[in-house]
């Protein structure tokens, strides 16, 4: 399963997120790879490439493998990583497909190649198989020394724009049209992309060769994917025509620039050449948009249909991995029913075994408007409660149940304020998802459970009572002692959340003394990275930013307040204000830490120094803050 990292009040996804984020579905460049998602794209193809031997029989198309499709086998993925930015997987597979590439050339005359010693039962397979395949097997075998010396006398041109020219593009496993569709895709789109980079420098030579490989790009997709597909609609062909008309276009109108040596002619060629590209690349994206929503519509239809749990397994797997290719393809998915057949499925005993998978695939379409609508629709929140209530359920398909709940009540997410059915049902999923904290048996359990309880204290100010009567502060709390449950600064931003939104009830404070919680808050003020990777370290700095905040909502009452000097909570806010690297130089944290300690110091002010006092209680916040956001740290 792929996975989400969790933030405080936030919606999940793969990366930790800031609290004002939504959780968003992943995307499969590293840049979901989505608020201003990039076009999805297809492609392939590159340079010229060398000789090969001929065919022998008809022309045969030879396909870089790409790696395989997302696994959905494991009942719950990784809570950290499931989402991910929205962007296209196109650099992934290109590194694939060169790596083959690599190994292919390996294999020079005199050479040893691995390839080249089939064990017996290999050659058995090859007497098997018609020529053209073996022919395709011995093709990566073969070099021409004439092909060779031409690469190794080419120049190295310290040009940017010779960089990486060339793309290829995974061919998809036969019969995969959505693969095909995506692969090709994206090449097209990082070609329109590299088009436009070379149109703003003037740099002509290379705008004609890019825009007629665009075109043997843009041929290659619709012949592959007519063929692939089998069907095809008037509004298809007429697409298809349009967009070969406008590449054939494009190549013709830059390629009379490179005869024309006159500026301000270029000048108004360019603008024409500009508009031209501009429409090279709407028309493609309506294509690209409508075959994508035709192969939606088939997954949605077997899903629809099916009895077969096989079937019903890898639909809805397919489905999943379609969402993790961006917002774009999440709306599509709901507007063309997946919600509603993804609910019915979760409604259906006979495919209880397909639930955590399906609420996964839920959970990712609902980073999108159309498919809150959607889940509203269907009544959906009810579904879901019944879930969570129902112990008769795994504990992964609660887990995945929570993790929905987490996505629709996403702070961030200004069009899942105003679900009516959740209200009506608040009661049954907090307390459902407070018992799945308590009986939790990992950590991604934990996490999920923990970030759907945060994002509801957002959602609801009654949240916050319920959880207080459901005594929730003594089952966090003792959970924070276990870490077989909570062992990453993702699940303690979830923990420390729910406490700063609850610290607002007077009720609270006294909790929280009563189940030590002031020194819980004190460890947090201290929460450091492990890894010290970007998103860890962001997980930190929200920790203690919300532990700050609780601290100081809390010590309103002096009891707490007493208790926090006793336990140096003092000494520990003047560091973190004077100290960058403790707060990993974060304004964020240092404003909640000033607030803290003045609250502090209101209490107990004999506990400063006359310096701390001075310069981070007597002075207007903000003078303090300028104070120590610009100060050194002293290495002396």
């Amino acid at each position: 399963m792929t996975a989400r990292g969790l933030h405080c009040g936030q919606g999940l996804r793969n990366i930790p997120r800031s609290p004002a984020e939504p959780l968003r579905p992943r995307c499969l460049a590293q840049d979901k790879r989505l608020a201003g998602c990039a076009p999805l794209g297809l492609g392939g193809g590159g340079s010229k490439q060398p000789s090969v031997p001929p065919a022998p029989a008809a022309t045969s198309l030879l396909t870089i493998g790409v790696p395989a499709a997302v696994s959905c086998d494991s009942p719950l993925a990784s809570a950290h990583t499931r989402f991910l930015p929205c962007k296209l997987r196109g650099p992934d597979r290109c590194g694939q497909a060169l790596l083959r590439i690599g190994m292919s050339m390996m294999a020079l005359p005199g050479g040893c190649h691995l390839d080249s010693l089939p064990l017996q039962g290999q050659r058995l397979h090859f007497m098997q198989v018609d020529s053209v395949q073996r022919w395709m097997e011995d093709l990566k075998l073969m070099t021409e020394c004439e092909c060779m010396c031409v690469l190794q006398a080419k120049p190295i041109s310290s040009q940017e724009d010779t960089q990486s020219d060339l793309i290829l593009a995974g061919g998809p496993s036969p019969g995969d049209p959505l693969q095909l569709l995506l692969n090709r895709g994206w090449v097209i789109s990082t070609e329109l992309r590299r088009i436009g980079q070379k149109l703003a420098q003037d740099r002509w030579a290379r705008v004609h060769s890019m825009s007629v490989r665009l075109t043997c790009h843009a041929r290659s997709m619709v012949s592959e994917y007519s063929t692939v597909s089998r069907t095809s609609s008037q509004e298809m062909s007429q697409m298809e025509k349009l967009l070969m008309e406008k590449c054939s276009e494009l190549s013709a109108i830059t390629e009379k620039c490179l005869q024309v040596e006159n500026e301000h002619v270029l000048k108004s060629m360019k603008a024409c050449v500009s508009e031209t590209l501009s429409m090279l690349g709407q028309h493609f994206g309506q294509l690209l948009e409508l075959a994508l929503t035709r192969e939606v519509q088939a997954l949605v239809r077997k899903i629809d249909t099916s009895d077969n749990i096989f079937i019903m397994e890898t639909t809805t797997g397919n489905l999943f991995s379609l969402t993790q290719e961006g917002a774009p393809l999440c709306r599509i998915i709901a507007k063309e029913g997946g919600v509603v057949a993804l609910f019915k499925v979760c409604r259906q005993d006979s495919f209880r075994c397909v639930y955590p998978q399906a609420l996964r695939t839920l959970a990712s379409i609902c980073c999108v408007e159309e498919g809150v609508h959607q889940l509203e629709k269907v009544d959906g929140i009810l579904c879901l409660a019944d879930i969570l209530t129902d112990d008769s359920h795994s504990e992964a398909t609660r887990a995945e149940a929570a993790a929905v709940v987490a996505q629709v009540t996403s702070p961030h997410l200004s069009f899942t304020q105003h679900l009516t059915s959740f209200l009506e049902n608040m009661e049954e999923i907090v307390t459902a998802l407070l018992k799945l904290c308590q009986e939790a048996s990992s950590g991604e359990v934990f996490l999920l459970a923990s970030a759907a309880l945060a994002n509801i204290t957002f959602f609801d100010k009654m949240a916050c009572e319920m959880l207080l009567q459901l005594n929730a502060i003594r089952v966090l709390l003792e959970a924070c002692s276990d870490k077989q449950r909570v062992d990453t600064p993702y699940t303690r931003d979830q923990i420390v959340t729910i406490l700063a939104n609850m610290s607002v009830l007077e009720q609270c404070a006294s909790d929280i003394i009563q189940e030590n919680g002031i020194q819980l808050i004190m460890s947090m003020l201290s929460e450091k990275p492990r890894s010290g990777t970007p998103a860890e370290v962001a997980a930190c700095e929200r920790v203690q930013q919300k532990a700050a905040v609780t601290l100081a909502r809390l010590c309103q009452d002096p009891d707490v307040a007493q208790e926090a000097v006793r336990l140096s909570c003092m000494s520990r806010l003047i560091e973190l204000c004077r100290s960058p690297s403790e707060r990993n130089s974060s304004n964020a944290v240092l404003v909640a830490c000033l607030a803290a300690l003045r609250r502090l110091a209101g209490v107990c002010p004999e506990g400063l120094q006359d310096s701390d006092f001075q310069q981070l209680v007597q002075p207007r916040l903000v003078d303090s803050f300028l104070l120590c956001s610009n100060m050194e740290e002293s290495f002396v």
